[in-house]
């Protein structure tokens, strides 16, 4: 029975009791409680000490704590292929950790204050998960939940919705501004100068490719035309393009925030009689349906696999080492170069007619 009163008093001290009784902090205890040889050994003997007084076994504490890492995609389609195979790079990078990754949705609103958002139970026990990559679209609320309970993340930083400081956090990007830029600079260069960028600029990837897009034609000395409509993927590409085709100052190239988008410009320009790319030159971004469209599409390729990897780098490397400074990654981008883009000859600007007509 004594023993039975013992096991019931261990199970109940928890890693706020046992960093209170060390008087250290609560990421100290976890380092020490799973072997960690970086920590000070004066500490290490005062947390030991302390375990022992509560009757704890930190032999048995770091035995029973799991191998398993959470991939959680935040408010996003399951479907969706770029998060789909973020998730695959994360897996193997893992898996040739030897820790086994567990995979979750989780929708959850931005509003809600972080000491109020209840978190998956895979998150909520010591024997579940012990860390966590952060896919799909995330707000700080949940960074902050996470930071409260000491759960190391790693966090997509391309799709996080609202105010927040990336260098609290580690954090992985895709370089979507530069990317967008040098498509921009790849369309200007054949000769185009009315380009229109299509995207929702509500959703931050979308506004991150505008920015690079915007960078490139204030460079070129050419004013930004965009489409900003409340809608995603074919849907958004459709309706854009029928309202950009319908402008007077009609563009002869359309970027689009990403493939899915282009998809949509294609079905409307068909529609209108406009054919790719004799008519309008289109690219695309992220290249996850390019090579599959007719004509295939020029776009600029992101690397989803390699920002997984990164990410479960990350967040495995926090959690044997959490005084780890917070670290940020930006994955380059490359475009792909097919058949939707032709070139044009550029219409002299008032300026230059003027001149030549001096001349």
């Amino acid at each position: 029975m004594a023993r039975d009163a013992n096991r019931r008093m261990k199970k109940r001290v928890t890693l706020q009791q046992l960093a209170a009784a060390a008087k250290v902090s609560t990421a100290t205890v976890s380092r020490v409680l799973s072997g960690i040889s970086t920590v000070d050994p004066t500490i290490r003997a005062k947390v030991r000490k302390a375990a022992e007084k509560l009757g704890v076994n930190p032999e048995e504490r770091r035995q029973s704590k799991s191998r398993i890492i959470a991939f959680l995609l935040g408010n996003r389609d399951v479907l969706h292929n770029f998060q789909a195979r973020v998730l695959l790079g994360a897996e193997g990078y893992c898996s040739e950790s030897n820790w086994e990754m567990l995979f979750m949705s989780f929708r959850y609103s931005p509003e809600v204050p972080a000491d109020a958002l209840h978190l998956p139970q895979l998150l909520s026990r010591r024997t579940n998960a012990q860390a966590v990559i952060l896919g799909g679209n995330n707000s700080p609320n949940l960074f902050a939940a996470l930071n409260h309970r000491g759960i190391p993340f790693a966090v997509l930083g391309n799709n996080v919705l609202g105010q927040w400081t990336p260098t609290d956090c580690d954090v992985v990007y895709s370089d979507d501004i530069n990317g967008a830029s040098t498509a921009t600079e790849y369309l200007i260069a054949q000769g185009h100068r009315t380009i229109g960028f299509i995207g929702n600029l509500r959703l931050p990837w979308y506004e991150r490719c505008f920015q690079g897009y915007s960078r490139a034609m204030k460079a070129a000395g050419l004013p930004p035309l965009c489409a900003d409509l409340r809608s995603d993927g074919s849907q958004l590409g459709y309706l854009a393009a029928k309202s950009l085709m319908t402008n007077p100052a009609r563009p002869t190239a359309l970027l689009a925030g990403s493939d899915p988008i282009a998809t949509g410009i294609y079905s409307a320009l068909r529609e209108l009689g406009l054919a790719v790319p004799i008519d309008v030159s289109v690219m695309g971004f992220n290249d996850t349906l390019g090579s599959l469209m007719s004509p295939p599409l020029t776009t600029t390729t992101e690397f989803p696999e390699e920002i997984g990897r990164h990410m479960a780098e990350f967040a495995l490397s926090r959690l044997q080492n959490p005084a780890l400074p917070p670290r940020q990654l930006t994955i380059p981008t490359q475009l792909t170069l097919r058949e939707s883009v032709a070139s044009v000859t550029p219409v002299p600007r008032p300026a230059e007619k003027l001149s030549d007509t001096r001349a």
